[in-house]
C-alpha cells in the first residue's frame, strides 16, 4: 500500500460525511401508501412486563405503525422502543422537548396557574443539551438494532399546555389571542420558534449520522387544533396551526423536515360536519413540490360508553368520515400518515376495549383501500 492510499481513504470518508450533512430531507416516495397507526405514549411509566403486554396487544391486533415517546425516564422509553421494534412495529418517535434534561439547572417553568401542569419555555431550550441527549438516545437505539420510521421533535408547540412561551391566564373566560400579534409575550414566542428551527436542524443532523435510522422521516411538532373559543374557556393562549406553520416556513423549516405534524379532534360525531372541519384544518398540507405533506400524529373520536361488549356504532360513522378525508389528501400527496389517539389509556378515546380491538379501532388502522 502506498503512502497516498490512506489519505485518499480519509478524503473519501470526509466527503461522505459532507454529503450526509448537506443532504436534503428524506421525502416520502411518490405513490407510497399512507401509514395508519396508533399512539401509545408514556410507556416509560410501565415496567417491562406491562410494556411487553401492551405492545404485543397492539402488534397482534394488526397494527403496523405506532407513535411512541422519548421521555423521562429515558432508559424505560428506549426499552419500550426496543420491544416495539422487535415485534416488527414501525415507529414514529415523538421527542418530548419538555424533558427537563434539555434545560439549564437554573431554568424555571412557566406556571400553569394550578389548572394545568407547569411547563418550560421553548425559548429556554438548551440546544447543546438537546443535541447530546438525542445523540445518546440514538446511539442506544442503534445498539439495539432499532430502525426508526420517523421522528417528531416537540408536541403542540402552538398551545400553552406544551409551550411555556404562551400564557395561561389566572382566570379563564377572557378572550385569548387570535393571532401572533396579540400574544402577551410575542417576542418570547418568536424566540422559541427560532430556537425550534435550530432544534430541527440538530435533529436532522443527528438522525443522518444514525447507523440504523439515517433515512427516518423528520416530522415537525404535531400542532394542536384547539379553537379560539375553547382557548377562551380554558384561559390559555394558542394559535391556529396554519399560522404557526407559516411562521416556521418563513424561518426555513421546509429545508429541515419531510412533513408537517398536526393533531385533529373534531369533537363531532356527525359525519357530514366532520369533512369540512378536517378539510379546512389540513388546508396547509401540500405536495412536497410546493411545501410539505402532513402527518396527523394524533386524531381521535370519543366514545363515552363503558359497556362490554363495546358499542362503537356512534363513532364508526365519524371514523369513516375521517378516513375518507385522509384518503383524499393521501391521493393528492398532501398526507402521508395518520396515528389514532389512543390505544388503551384514555377512557373515551381508547381503541382497546373489553380486551380486544374495537370495531372503530379496526376502521382507524385499516390499510388504504380496505
Amino acid at each position: 500500500m502506498t503512502r497516498a492510499a490512506p489519505r485518499a481513504q480519509l478524503l473519501a470518508a470526509w466527503l461522505s460525511l459532507v454529503v450526509i450533512a448537506c443532504a436534503p430531507p428524506v421525502l416520502a416516495e411518490d405513490g407510497a401508501a399512507a401509514r395508519y397507526g396508533v399512539n401509545r405514549l408514556n410507556l416509560a411509566w410501565l415496567d417491562r412486563a406491562d410494556q411487553e403486554r401492551v405492545l404485543k396487544e397492539i402488534a397482534d391486533s394488526g397494527v403496523t405503525h405506532v407513535r411512541l415517546s422519548l421521555s423521562r425516564p429515558v432508559d424505560k422509553s428506549i426499552e419500550a422502543v426496543g420491544i416495539a421494534s422487535r415485534l416488527g412495529l414501525h415507529i414514529l418517535l415523538e421527542i418530548q422537548l419538555s424533558n427537563k434534561s434539555y434545560y439549564g439547572d437554573a431554568v424555571r417553568p412557566r406556571s400553569g396557574q394550578e389548572r394545568i401542569w407547569d411547563i418550560n419555555r421553548l425559548s429556554d431550550l438548551d440546544l447543546d443539551r438537546y443535541r447530546l441527549g438525542l445523540r445518546d438516545a440514538l446511539a442506544r437505539l442503534d445498539a439495539l438494532g432499532v430502525r426508526l420510521d420517523a421522528v417528531e421533535p416537540g408536541n403542540e408547540i402552538n398551545l400553552a399546555g406544551y409551550n411555556g412561551d404562551l400564557a395561561v391566564y389566572r382566570k379563564p373566560g377572557l378572550q385569548t389571542p387570535r393571532t401572533v400579534a396579540d400574544l402577551k409575550d410575542r417576542a418570547a414566542f418568536e424566540e422559541g420558534l427560532d430556537r425550534y428551527i435550530k432544534a430541527l436542524k440538530i435533529t436532522r443532523d443527528e438522525m443522518r449520522k444514525s447507523a440504523s435510522s439515517s433515512s427516518a422521516a423528520i416530522v415537525s411538532a404535531g400542532l394542536s387544533d384547539m379553537g379560539a373559543k375553547e382557548a377562551d374557556r380554558q384561559g390559555m393562549e394558542r394559535l391556529d396551526p396554519a399560522e404557526v406553520i407559516a411562521l416556521l416556513r418563513a424561518r426555513g423549516m421546509d429545508e429541515l423536515v419531510d412533513a408537517y405534524g398536526i393533531h385533529i379532534y373534531p369533537a363531532r360525531k356527525d359525519p357530514e360536519a366532520i369533512k369540512p372541519i378536517v378539510t379546512r384544518l389540513l388546508d396547509f398540507c401540500k405536495p412536497s413540490a410546493s411545501g410539505r405533506p402532513c402527518w396527523v400524529t394524533e386524531w381521535g373520536i370519543a366514545n363515552t360508553a363503558r359497556s362490554c361488549p363495546v358499542d362503537d356504532r356512534q363513532r364508526e360513522g365519524a371514523m369513516t368520515a375521517m378516513r375518507t378525508v385522509f384518503s383524499e389528501f393521501a391521493k393528492a400527496k398532501r398526507l402521508d400518515a395518520a396515528y389514532y389517539y389512543d390505544w388503551d389509556t384514555q377512557q373515551s378515546y381508547r381503541l382497546w376495549r373489553c380486551g380486544t380491538l374495537s370495531p372503530a379501532g379496526a376502521l382507524a388502522i385499516a390499510p388504504e383501500g380496505n
